[in-house]
Order: C-alpha cells, then structure tokens, then sequence
C-alpha cells in the first residue's frame, strides 16, 4: 500500500519568518521589563542606602552632643532655622568656633563639628581621589529651639527621584537641591537637661 503524501504536512516543515518575529518581539518586550525593574531595584537600593547613612550620621551627633551636654550650645549652628542656614558638609562656610564652658569642652565641640563635618563630606572613603563616603550634597543642621531647649539635629541629602517634599518643620537644605521633592531629610530633637 502506498502512502499519501500530506501536501498541508509538507508545507508546514519548519517556523515561518511571522513565527519567529513575533517570538522575538514578545522575548525583548519581556526583557526590557527586566532592564526597568533592574534599574527600579538600582534606585531603591541606592536610596536605602544613602538613607542608612543619613541616620549614621544623626545618630553621630546626637551621640556627640549627648557626651558634651555642658555646652550643647556650642553645637546649634543653624541659626537662620526658618531656612536652614548654615549647615555643615557640602557649601559648608561654618567654622566652629564656640568658647563657652572650659577650654576641654569647647575644644571638643569644635572637633566634633569639624569631624561631623568631613563625615557629611564623605571623607573617610574615597574613589580615584573624590569623597564617595556620604550621601549626594550631605548636609547637617543642628538648630535650638530658645523657648523649650530642645535641640533638632538634622541631616538632609538630594534623592535620586522626585517624592513628596519634607514637612515645613524641617528646613535643612531647604532650596539647595533644585526641586524640593528630590530633597530628603532625617532629623532627631534632643532635650538636654538643665544641669545646673
């Protein structure tokens, strides 16, 4: 018995060019899917981490006032607190300069300014000669409120993008980052007690 040849069967050998085509198309539009979820999880992992070193740098000088209590006066650099002015890290004109107290504690507040000054600078890790060790345009604020005598220790940075712009309250590095929403700010009140 002979067999019959399919002429439909013969025809349908391989993939047609369409076939492969719209393979093809539907493989990129899934991959250029992955390359945006890449670069979202690149901006979030960048923006956890510059967070991170924002509350380093908080916890810092909270620490730092909290040793030297005596003159935690010397610390509230930012005077013009409706603007955020002046700040210590990048633009940084501040030189501490405080005598109040003994000269051993005056003495330490001015280094812990200076310190926490070059730690918002980044210059404890460097890359190819530039300071890579803080955040983008790292700032710091130290404020006194004169009627209740807390003290709000603020670091501010520029978020990589647009969210929501930090509450009125908080004016370190107000202005300085082009947008408002793409400045982020961490801050900590610290009451100290009348030690006298």
């Amino acid at each position: 018995m002979k067999r019959r040849s399919d002429s439909f069967g013969a025809r349908q050998a391989g993939f047609s060019m369409i076939e492969v085509m719209v393979s093809l198309l539907i493989l990129l539009v899934g991959l250029l899917g992955l390359v945006g979820l890449i670069v979202a999880s690149q901006r979030a992992e960048t923006e956890s981490y510059q967070r991170s070193q924002a509350l380093l740098l908080l916890q810092d000088m909270v620490g730092r006032i909290n040793a030297n209590r005596r003159v935690a006066s010397c610390y509230a650099i930012t005077t013009d607190t409706a603007n955020g002015a002046p700040s210590m890290g990048t633009g940084s004109t501040v030189v501490p300069a405080c005598g109040l107290g003994t000269v051993q504690a005056y003495t330490l507040a001015n280094s812990d300014l200076t310190a926490w000054n070059n730690l918002l600078l980044g210059t404890t890790e460097t890359v190819s000669g530039s300071n890579a060790g803080a955040m983008v345009g790292a700032r710091g604020c130290v404020s006194v409120d004169a009627v209740t005598g807390v003290y709000l220790v603020t670091v501010a940075w520029q978020g990589i993008a647009p969210t929501t712009a930090p509450v009125s309250g908080l004016t370190c590095g107000k202005n300085l980052y082009g947008d408002e929403q793409l400045r982020r700010v961490v801050s900590l009140p610290v009451q100290i007690a009348n030690l006298e």
